[in-house]
């Protein structure tokens, strides 16, 4: 399965973006799809997850509550509705799709398929 990711750009602090993660090639079907942000001189962090199949939906303390991710089975994709935008969230955003359980679904080593990264960046 491909990954296209998109929707970044520039913001205000408060504002709001919506990510978009579409897969070709093949589907998301049996997969856990994630979200991971890496901003400069830093790591790869975990940010959502969500199971293609069922609801079960987890996000990072430091999103939770202003990230959602919902799921459009018709056309493949997967968003993540990002609200109260903060220069804290300045990133290059990625999804990811693995096929991972609850103990492996935030660590970024267990994702086989990666989009290209959108950037995200919040003004103050």
């Amino acid at each position: 399965v491909q990954l296209q990711a998109s929707g970044g750009g520039l913001v205000q602090a408060g504002g709001s973006l919506r990510l978009s993660c579409e897969a070709s090639q093949g589907s998301f079907s049996g997969y856990t799809v994630g979200w991971f942000r890496q901003a400069p001189g830093k790591e790869r962090e975990f940010v959502a997850y969500a199971r293609w199949t069922g609801g079960s939906t987890v996000y990072a303390d430091s999103v939770q509550g202003r990230f959602a991710i919902n799921k459009d089975r018709a056309k493949n994709t997967v968003y993540l509705q990002m609200n109260n935008l903060k220069p804290e969230d300045t990133a290059a955003y990625y999804c990811a799709a693995g096929r991972t359980i609850a103990t492996t679904s935030r660590n970024p080593q267990y994702y086989d398929h990666w989009g290209k990264g959108t950037q995200v960046t919040v003004s103050s």
